[in-house]
């Protein structure tokens, strides 16, 4: 496996979970926050036995939002630093971001199955809001968000209790 690329896991990691004789493979799920909810949203995209898939602000959507709302620091300052170093006049940015477009979600949204339950705060500067919309729009199957105005990248009260709640449906 490369080791550079965490969605190389996520499958061989569904696959061992379904293959346990205590798993009922007709019901498996996945949720996270941030990069859990980006891998939870990976191997729902990756895995169509996913039934549901509950992200809270995943990370990994939109990288060209991002960079567009100057929020290249943080989990991203590494593209701030790609380009310091490695492309100072940014002669090869859209060569950048299409290399990225990999791994990023908006780009394999489409390939979810799963029924979706999204959460995110609006006043997220880590994983923007704008950016996870991006993702979330291209789903094509059911799905539902769930907003809160005044919370950003940080824990939002009950958002474990509706992830359960969304889960029962299993």
């Amino acid at each position: 496996m490369n080791d550079t690329n965490i969605f190389n896991y996520v499958i061989p990691a569904v696959r061992i979970l379904m293959s346990m004789d205590f798993v009922d493979e007709a019901r498996v799920a996945t949720t996270g926050k941030s990069q859990g909810g980006a891998l939870a949203l990976a191997a729902a995209a990756l895995t169509p036995e996913v039934k549901l898939c509950a992200p809270i602000y995943p990370f990994l959507c939109d990288f060209r939002r991002v960079a567009q709302l100057d929020l290249m620091k943080d989990a991203y300052e590494g593209f701030s630093y790609y380009f310091k170093k490695c492309d100072p006049t940014h002669a090869h940015e859209q060569e950048f971001f299409e290399r990225l477009g990999y791994i990023d979600l908006q780009n394999h949204a489409s390939a979810i199955r799963a029924q979706v339950f999204w959460q995110t705060g609006l006043m997220d500067t880590l994983c923007p809001p704008s950016a996870q919309f991006s993702a979330y729009n291209k789903l094509t199957g059911r799905k539902e968000m769930k907003l809160y105005p005044e919370y950003g990248h940080e824990q939002i009260p009950y958002t474990n209790d509706t992830v359960f709640s969304f889960l029962r449906k299993l």
